[in-house]
């Protein structure tokens, strides 16, 4: 059996526990578990090389931050991406993602504005090299920037709040190859729009930003829908 996890390495300062949840919250998060697998915990032990006990903690722990659902006389399960749940995040997402792109033209720092010149970068060269995990996480590097941009705290915490479901979308977004293009066309349109101070376009192009995230994901989720009735 192929081993989904990278060897799990014991931190002083982190308890074991921990160490494993953010193990397979990452691979929920990547895809390496996928919507609607099994955990089986003797399975995921072995694989991870721990005992039993970090491995229930854990996945305990996934079920409170909605990743994992508990079924009934069954066991635990990789929650599913449906399409109601992306249309809820998405519509969400584009509303307050508009508002920090709009309050971080008018607020950024110049330090801010090297750092998403710097993403914009790493992108570029992620894109000839053929990373995509590096693509997906500069992705969320951006984001992060404008949220901190918008020197609103509390926007800031909402949209983290939403954080694990935008990450599952992000990296569903990414599953096609030219999708990573696209991104960085519409990423360099809101740096300038936000490095000229306006506002209103900022706002807009974000907002135009995660409706075409929102159509890939979509077209994607009801795919995969149609695959898994014709089996």
């Amino acid at each position: 059996m192929e081993n989904r996890f990278p060897t799990i390495k014991l931190d002083q300062y982190k308890p074991l526990r921990d160490i494993v949840f953010d193990a397979l919250k990452e691979a929920i998060l990547t895809g390496r578990l996928k919507p609607g697998e099994r955990l089986m915990e003797v399975q995921l032990a072995e694989e991870m090389g721990v005992s039993r006990t970090p491995v229930r903690e854990a996945i305990r722990k996934l079920e409170l931050e909605g990743l994992v659902v508990m079924v009934p006389r069954k066991g635990a399960y990789v929650s599913d991406l449906s399409l109601k749940d992306a249309a809820e995040v998405f519509e969400i997402r584009s509303s307050l993602e508009g508002l920090a792109a709009a309050l971080a033209a008018e607020r950024i720092t110049d330090e801010e504005i090297k750092a998403l010149d710097k993403v914009i970068c790493d992108i570029i060269e992620a894109r000839e090299k053929g990373d995509t995990e590096t693509i997906i996480k500069k992705d969320m590097e951006f984001h992060q920037i404008l949220f901190n941009a918008s020197r609103n705290k509390r926007l800031a915490q909402i949209i983290n709040n939403l954080k694990e479901q935008i990450d599952r979308f992000r990296i569903q977004s990414f599953t096609n190859p030219v999708r990573s293009q696209s991104v960085l066309s519409e990423h360099k349109a809101i740096l300038s729009a936000i490095k000229q101070g306006d506002a209103e376009n900022a706002e807009k192009l974000a907002k135009a930003h995660i409706y075409e995230v929102e159509y890939n994901v979509m077209n994607l989720l009801r795919k995969q829908m149609h695959f898994e009735e014709e089996l």
